[in-house]
């Protein structure tokens, strides 16, 4: 199974973002993972399509639009339309508004031709989203609470991920991406992999890093 990293644009310096993407695929980053914040699901406020659309010459990496949103399915076709390659939306988002919202949205997604993915935050058992892995490219399981850069991991998601890798083999769908983020680092990315996570988003642990390919490199190990 291939591991793939995922730094997150959030953690980088917005005044030379083009630069900083180019940066990352040239070494090694998989995917970017672009993290979009409406400060009603969570407090901050990060950026739209808008920030996708400008990136999405610069590279030919996957973009990895993970929506901190309420109402995702309002927002799809703007981030299909700007470039997104894959777009998670939350659980909890989903499922204030209606029992059948996540799948309808999921539905929405990939009718766009694009990938689509389900997010659950740390105090969600990853068996909520059972129900929706056959239509699900990537499952996301979030190590922090979602909101902010720079927060501690929690070891206890580890036992979601590998809930989530044995589903996934269960359901014949052993190579499925499932994606973990928050407090990812060098020296915990072993057991992430290990529990069965093959997408890692990173941030400080790559932006912080004085050799960003060498980041990138030990995360994948």
């Amino acid at each position: 199974m291939q591991i793939k990293i995922a730094p997150s644009i959030l953690s980088a310096d917005f005044s030379i973002m083009g630069e900083t993407v180019k940066k990352l695929e040239k070494c090694g980053a998989d995917l970017i993972h672009c993290d979009v914040m409406d400060g009603s699901f969570v407090e901050p406020i990060t950026f739209g399509g808008q920030m996708i659309k400008n990136i999405r010459p610069l590279t030919k990496l996957p973009l990895d639009a993970h929506l901190m949103i309420e109402h995702p399915k309002t927002q799809i076709k703007f981030f299909a339309d700007a470039g997104a390659d894959i777009i998670t939306v939350h659980y909890k988002a989903c499922k204030k508004i209606s029992d059948s919202y996540l799948e309808e949205t999921l539905q929405l997604i990939k009718s766009c031709g694009i990938k689509c993915g389900a997010v659950v935050n740390p105090d969600v058992p990853v068996e909520n989203i059972f129900p929706v892995f056959p239509l699900c490219d990537m499952v996301l399981l979030m190590s922090v609470y979602p909101g902010y850069g720079g927060q501690k991991f929690i070891p206890e998601v580890l036992e979601k991920v590998k809930k989530a890798r044995a589903y996934a083999v269960k359901i014949g769908r052993p190579d499925m991406d499932i994606e973990i983020d928050g407090g990812v680092t060098e020296e915990n990315a072993k057991i992430i992999r290990e529990a069965g996570a093959n997408v890692l988003v990173a941030g400080s642990a790559v932006f912080k890093a004085a050799d960003t390919a060498a980041a990138i490199a030990n995360l994948k190990g």
